[in-house]
């Protein structure tokens, strides 16, 4: 069963817009065609509340003192990670064996972090393997402050993470199902985020697949939390940088999001003009940098960010689970459309 999905355009086209530019959006507006839509919602469905608080509860938890890097507690969450794509039959795209790709050591704010990793694993597509999605949140976090309280990063980042782990195994469970993506799926956990970006700086600079076969980067970092803005309307998530290169793309994710999730999806800080500037701070900026086109998903800043106070029970779990959900049916969707995203921007 194959349908259509309008989309409306009329916020992308000026009124200079000549014909043959308008004819041209047109035509790529139309070829966004989705798919199996009962496989969608039935793997969808495989993300719950219930699994994402399981995992953000661990992944938060004091016994991963805060993440920070090159830290015990970073080492610990790294080892869960990788535990639990062992434990789902996700493979690594490194070896039989290794979900690590090393860093180096580096210097942030006049100060040495030792050696670090990535956490990656690897979906294989069965029609398009040479052409990559990217699935990303940053792990890190920033420790333990000197009254030796825990930065828990609830939210931050969490809620990605634990995004991240419940889209993979829907995946899996699809595949294992015979209803695997066409195109390749790379999950991967930054570290060092909150040390200028440096685990996806890495990233792209030693990519494990070549970044011209890199067709986009979906990235979750901060997805659990409502801000200020939407205290009496919860039932949003920002969106940075969909069409800063495609706009192909931000149909695609307008499409299914109309279809599937019904999200308000807020573009406030996609705005060039932001002056909060997040388009450049996560780490999808470093693929966005390299001419691949990117999502980030963001709920916006709250009262508990980089505190000791962004602690689990504050997750809003139902929201995560329909914003997680969101990130799947869009990766879905790249995954298994007949052509590679239009690059226009």
């Amino acid at each position: 069963m194959k349908f259509y999905i309008v989309v409306s355009i009329l916020s992308f086209i000026g009124s200079c817009a000549t014909l043959s530019h308008k004819e041209k959006i047109e035509n790529i507006k139309n070829n966004i065609i989705i798919d199996q839509p009962s496989q969608i919602v039935s793997y969808a469905n495989t993300i719950t509340a219930r699994e994402l608080n399981n995992h953000l509860y661990q992944f938060a938890s004091t016994d991963f003192e805060g993440r920070n890097v090159g830290d015990s507690g970073h080492k610990k969450a790294s080892n869960y990670l990788r535990d639990y794509y062992i434990s789902q039959n996700i493979a690594s795209p490194i070896n039989d064996s290794t979900y690590y790709q090393a860093i180096p050591s580096f210097k942030y704010d006049g100060k040495k972090f030792d050696s670090s990793n990535n956490v990656v694993a690897f979906i294989e597509g069965s029609e398009k393997a040479e052409e990559i999605i990217i699935i990303s949140a940053h792990m890190d976090h920033i420790g333990i402050d000197d009254s030796g309280d825990v930065f828990q990063g609830a939210d931050d980042n969490a809620s990605g993470t634990a995004a991240l782990l419940e889209i993979a195994q829907a995946f899996q469970k699809a595949k294992n199902d015979g209803f695997g993506p066409k195109r390749s799926l790379l999950f991967i956990h930054f570290t060092a985020e909150e040390k200028n970006l440096r685990g996806s700086e890495f990233y792209v600079n030693n990519p494990i697949f070549p970044l011209e076969k890199t067709v986009s980067n979906l990235n979750a970092d901060m997805i659990g939390r409502i801000d200020n803005r939407h205290e009496f309307d919860p039932n949003y998530i920002y969106l940075i940088g969909s069409d800063r290169l495609s706009r192909e793309l931000h149909w695609i994710s307008e499409a299914v999001n109309s279809e599937f999730i019904n999200l308000n999806l807020d573009y406030k800080y996609n705005d060039e003009s932001d002056s909060n500037r997040y388009y450049y701070r996560s780490d999808h900026y470093n693929f966005a940098k390299n001419g691949i086109p990117i999502i980030f998903y963001f709920n916006g800043k709250h009262d508990d960010y980089h505190k000791t106070t962004d602690t689990p029970e504050k997750i809003i779990y139902t929201l995560l689970e329909k914003r997680t959900k969101l990130i799947f049916v869009t990766a879905w969707q790249l995954a298994n459309q007949k052509n590679r995203l239009i690059i226009d921007n």
